[in-house]
């Protein structure tokens, strides 16, 4: 599946394997921890926090993608995308701590303001590197592997932890994995900003090594 994928592709959709088991591990039972561990909560409070995520996201997302737009480079985008997914990796652990609905709000909108930064640098550097002659198969492996399987394994993982030891400890999981997924996109640091050195190799040659 991965065989002959330049390494910034690969990397990409192996970090968002592990980001996207992490948060799809608790998505299918979050509205569960709402009804039982938030005082009042309801399923109103559950759409209520969903729509404060993609309201501050895509307030925020757009200024922040016209920004990195107009900086060369790559070094802004792998930064928004690092910091974005390093960011949200602390928001499972907020939910240890959350027992008001209000508190799921600010955990929502903070998820969202971090993940505004994370996907126009990912979307960035992922377009620049993917293969041109085979488009369809890398955003389609993106599609299959980074999050059709991610969310299908970790959903049901997530499933038998809490019936077996309830949500604090996925929630712990949870945020431990996506700190992990966040600190293995820094290999990638040195790859991105050789490209924008002068007399390095062009993008279509160093991709490649």
């Amino acid at each position: 599946m991965f065989t002959n994928i330049n390494r910034v592709v690969k990397t990409l959709v192996t970090v968002d394997f592990f980001y996207n088991s992490a948060f799809g591990s608790f998505g299918p039972v979050f509205a569960i921890f709402i009804a039982g561990g938030i005082e009042g909560g309801s399923a109103a409070v559950a759409g209520l926090a969903t729509t404060t995520y993609w309201v501050v996201k895509s307030l925020a997302q757009l200024p922040i993608a016209r920004f990195l737009d107009k900086t060369d480079g790559e070094r802004d985008d792998f930064w928004a995308l690092f910091f974005g997914y390093l960011a949200s990796a602390f928001v499972p652990f907020g939910y240890l701590f959350a027992t008001a609905p209000w508190h799921l709000y600010v955990l929502q909108g903070f998820l969202g303001l971090a993940m505004a930064f994370a996907v126009p640098g990912w979307y960035a550097i992922f377009t620049r590197h993917v293969d041109k002659w085979r488009i369809g198969f890398e955003w389609s492996l993106q599609s299959v592997f980074a999050v059709g399987m991610a969310y299908a394994l970790a959903a049901a993982i997530g499933g038998f932890v809490v019936d077996a030891f309830g949500f604090r400890i996925l929630f712990t999981l949870a945020g431990c994995l996506a700190l992990v997924a966040s600190f293995l996109l820094l290999p990638l640091r040195k790859h991105l900003i050789a490209r924008e050195r002068p007399g390095s190799a062009l993008p279509e040659q160093i991709k490649h090594r």
